[in-house]
């Protein structure tokens, strides 16, 4: 079964080139977002979820089907994509995967790593850690056992950090052990996949606009969560700029530092983002998010054989 991707990094133009292919190009594509955050409803201030006007244009899937306070993983989307990926088959229509979470990605195209069950008890015992020692203790720990692990997890994403140290606890193996084992396999779709690289300064621009223009809807956002009674702790909440304006919205809120604190974020986001998609084996460079060549690409990859 084929299916096509359009990655990269935040702000790269991948939700305007997926819009464009079938708005300006006629292609039947039909949208599925691969992104760990886009999943959440109730997240949209800096989530870059594609705009109503955008989903006007281009049938779009996998976006607000979880509530923040519930979990969300690579296993459960890849269930949901796999479904998702059936029923655009069923119509006649070409699945088109976009996004920058090259984790849920390379889990719908290889499978997921057969991990060993851990025991409750280990589990509990990190997370009673995670509250009294802090996530840096924590990640501090994961360089120690699994540094290969540790440079792709940032502390603030606690559901992947304690994963990967309940795991080496349980085990005494490295958790990116499993991963690197795992990488043999061959995909389960073929799958024709874009990679969007615009140049440095140009796509650095982009997400110093973007960052900026988020950060007093976010917090203005994440306040209206706290109120609601969401606690800190939701899954949601771990996600990049929304821990930093959950503690920003305890205090009326620095907005000019925080907006900082968004771009230096962000920005180092897409640096990890391009780097996993290079080192990842895309089949298609580009520079920019210019259709022609993408669209023609993808009517030949989908021709009938």
């Amino acid at each position: 079964m084929k299916i096509a991707a359009i990655c990269g990094p935040t702000a790269s133009g991948k939700t305007a080139l997926a819009v464009s292919l079938r708005r300006d190009f006629g292609l039947p594509v039909e949208m599925i977002s691969v992104d760990a955050l886009q999943v959440y409803r109730r997240l949209d201030a800096a989530t870059a979820k594609p705009t109503p006007e955008e989903r006007a244009q281009i049938p779009t899937h996998l976006i607000d089907i979880v509530a923040p306070d519930e979990p969300m993983n690579a296993a459960l989307w890849v269930a949901q994509a796999e479904r998702v990926i059936a029923e655009v088959h069923a119509r006649g229509a070409w699945p088109l995967l976009v996004g920058g979470t090259g984790l849920y990605l390379r889990a719908l195209l290889r499978g997921l790593a057969e991990i060993p069950t851990v025991p409750a008890q280990v589990r509990e015992d990190l997370a009673t850690a995670y509250l009294e020692r802090g996530p840096d203790a924590l990640w501090a720990e994961l360089q120690a056992v699994d540094p290969a692990y540790a440079r792709l997890t940032p502390p603030q994403n606690r559901q992947r950090m304690l994963r990967a140290l309940e795991v080496f606890r349980h085990t005494g193996q490295p958790f990116s052990a499993f991963h690197t084992a795992h990488q043999a396999q061959a995909d389960r779709y073929a799958c024709f996949r874009v990679s969007l690289e615009p140049p440095r300064d140009v796509l650095h621009a982009r997400i110093r606009a973007r960052a900026l223009a988020m950060a007093e809807p976010l917090c203005a956002e994440v306040a209206a969560l706290r109120a609601s009674g969401l606690p800190a702790s939701a899954p949601g909440l771990q996600a990049i700029g929304y821990r930093d304006a959950w503690l920003a919205t305890e205090n009326p809120p620095d907005l000019p530092l925080f907006a900082e604190r968004l771009v230096a974020a962000h920005l180092a986001y897409a640096k990890k983002q391009a780097t996993w998609f290079r080192n990842n084996h895309m089949e298609f460079r580009m520079v920019d998010s210019a259709g022609t060549h993408v669209a023609q690409a993808l009517r030949d990859w989908f021709a009938p054989a």
